[in-house]
């Protein structure tokens, strides 16, 4: 008996030891791994990146800016039934622990031991708490450590939070696939629904996704993915979340994935690209991508297409009076030519009605040409006048007297609608020269279009707005208004005739000339102005002083300091056009000046209008400026 009593102490002492290492080993694990963690407090402060959306004067979208596709949705306005499934999928016990599940961590502890040897990835028992914990403290690592870590943390922030902004954080953080972060972008993403319209099955594939959302694409892994679903949908009836019968009926509901609408947008990518540029100098590039903004533009939609239009159809015609530059390339043999012609690049900002042809047959009175649909068409020589051949200092040959002197078997070109009769097809060009159009409301300075060029595909560069170029005779009127303020009248007399001016240092004399190459003696101001008379332009700049002329380009907002040389009476310093269109305004408003603006309000992520472009009288001048909301 005294040696049975013997062993049951040592046993008892063993025990007893055993205990307190395990108890110092839990201890010191956690002040090892615990000491450098990062501070879950700032989970406090949940601020998750948002899209922002920028809009036209009428509210259509304009543009979209985001790191992350986000739509945050708070927890009080999350179904219960999208809750019901992510808890049934990923932690049924979420409301009962403290963090760690022990009891699926022994089970994983198992089946882990099992796996050894077998190549398999260690299974895990995280809960939502951890994952929490993981996706926005630590890494995606794979090790006992990170778990460790992920398990220390899970316990403060279960001590620090309330279980439903713990929930909240993780289903609006979690990717769900296909560029989604957070159940209801998800939703939009998969089902085209925003998330209380979801169906039981809907809410149960969703929740099925954050194991491994591209293993459950419903496109690619159909089979897989309902498989997947179905498990959620049994979990969710086994937690006494659903009825057996609901159950039955979700699992018989068919996964459609209906991909979510595709956004239209008014085609305004200039005018998009300022918004953006000022975005960023006002809010950074944080606030601009991750801030939720809401953004309301001065653009207006129908006066934009008109602009785009307008510009697209003058910078055509300009270009072809200047005669056809050749086909784009050409065929290097005519068998399957549909197929070749298929596989030719279309150029940079094609207008969408041209289309790529090529020529089958060319003869005297017309040419046959082929569409890569196989469809034919022929070209009339008289369709073909335009295309002379350009020549030096802008000239342009004679019209081709046959079909066959433009084009040839095999060449490769444009054909889009005649602008006058648009079921008659005409040889294109994608034109040389580029421009811009800006329209401005002078009394506020609101920019209501603004196009940077023929095609922003073409190029990015914003010639409204970053191009200086020579205004040419834009720029007379800041002249006349000069001789007006200096004695001049609309009725008096300015002598059109030849005007020469030794430029001094062997540069020899300048001799400008009017644009006709005529002189038409003394005439009125009022008819110089109204011809745009060069030779009357410098007259009145010598008399009145090209130091007043450059005071009233500064005053005009042209030129900070324009150079004090005759030439520049006809335009020859060079200026953005934004910069005179807004002169032009203030000839508008009388001689009152407004700042252009392309931006009304921005509001942020809660509905507050944070800034609001302001104008108001203020003396001799209209000031526009931001003003920033309480």
């Amino acid at each position: 008996m005294r040696i049975f009593w013997k062993i049951f102490l040592g046993l008892t002492v063993l025990g007893v030891l055993g205990a307190c290492a395990a108890v110092g080993f839990v201890a010191y694990a956690f002040w090892h791994f615990g000491r450098e963690l990062p501070a879950h407090e700032q989970l406090a402060e949940y601020s998750p990146a948002v899209v922002t959306r920028v809009h036209a004067g009428d509210g259509q979208l304009l543009a979209e800016y985001a790191r992350q596709r986000r739509l945050f949705v708070p927890i009080q306005s999350t179904p219960q039934r999208v809750i019901n499934a992510f808890l049934a999928a990923e932690d049924g016990g979420f409301y009962d622990h403290i963090g760690v599940d022990f009891r699926a961590l022994a089970r994983a502890v198992v089946q882990n031991l099992r796996n050894i040897g077998t190549g398999r990835r260690p299974v895990g028992a995280s809960t939502i708490t951890q994952q929490v914990a993981k996706n926005f403290l630590l890494t995606n690592e794979v090790s006992y450590e990170r778990k460790i870590k992920e398990a220390i943390l899970a316990f403060r922030i279960e001590k620090a939070f309330e279980k439903n902004h713990i929930l909240e954080l993780y289903l609006n953080e979690i990717y769900l696939g296909q560029g989604a972060y957070g159940v209801a972008s998800a939703a939009l993403t998969y089902f085209d629904k925003p998330l209380n319209e979801l169906t039981i099955a809907e809410a149960a594939f969703l929740a099925a996704l954050p194991k491994a959302p591209s293993n459950y694409d419903p496109s690619r892994h159909h089979k897989r993915a309902v498989t997947r679903r179905d498990w959620v949908i049994g979990r969710m009836a086994t937690l006494g979340k659903i009825s057996p019968e609901a159950a039955a009926e979700a699992k018989a509901e068919p996964l459609e994935a209906h991909r979510g609408r595709d956004v239209d947008f008014v085609k305004a990518d200039w005018f998009a690209e300022e918004v953006r540029r000022e975005l960023a100098d006002r809010f950074g590039e944080d606030g601009l991508y991750d801030g939720g903004l809401s953004v309301q533009t001065t653009m207006d939609p129908h006066l934009q297409e008109i602009a785009r239009n307008a510009l697209r159809e003058g910078l055509i015609l300009y270009d072809r009076r200047h005669g056809y530059r050749g086909p784009l390339t050409r065929l290097p043999a005519m068998d399957n030519w549909p197929t070749r012609l298929a596989a030719i690049a279309e150029p940079p900002g094609m207008p969408g009605d041209w289309q790529l042809a090529t020529v089958l047959a060319a003869g005297r009175d017309s040419a046959e040409l082929g569409l890569i649909d196989r469809s034919r068409l022929t070209l009339p020589l008289e369709r073909l006048a335009w295309t002379g051949k350009p020549l030096k200092n802008g000239l342009v040959g004679p019209a081709p007297s046959a079909a066959s002197d433009v084009l040839a078997v095999g060449d490769v070109v444009l054909i889009g609608p005649d602008t006058e009769d648009p079921d008659k097809p005409q040889l294109r060009q994608m034109p040389r020269i580029d421009g811009g159009v800006v329209a401005m409301d002078p009394h506020t300075g609101r920019v209501l279009a603004l196009v940077g060029g023929f095609a922003f595909e073409r190029s990015q560069f914003n010639r409204a707005t970053q191009a200086a170029r020579q205004p040419g005779s834009a720029f007379k009127p800041c002249v006349y208004a000069a001789a007006l303020e200096h004695g001049f009248t609309p009725a008096s007399l300015v002598l059109d005739a030849p005007f020469v001016i030794d430029q001094g240092g062997g540069q020899g004399k300048w001799k400008p000339s009017n644009y006709s190459n005529r002189f038409y003696g003394p005439s009125t101001l009022r008819l110089g102005i109204e011809k745009s008379r060069n030779l009357m332009t410098v007259r009145l700049a010598q008399k009145v002083g090209m130091d007043v002329v450059s005071d009233y380009s500064e005053r005009f907002r042209i030129y900070d300091q324009l150079p004090q040389t005759l030439a520049n009476a006809l335009g020859s310093s060079e200026v953005t056009l934004i910069k005179l269109t807004t002169a032009y305004g203030m000839l508008v408003n009388g001689g009152r000046a407004v700042r252009p603006t392309i931006i009304d309000q921005v509001q942020d992520r809660t509905g507050h209008t944070i800034f609001r472009h302001e104008t108001h009288r203020c003396g001799t001048c209209l000031v526009s400026e931001w003003a920033r909301q309480p």
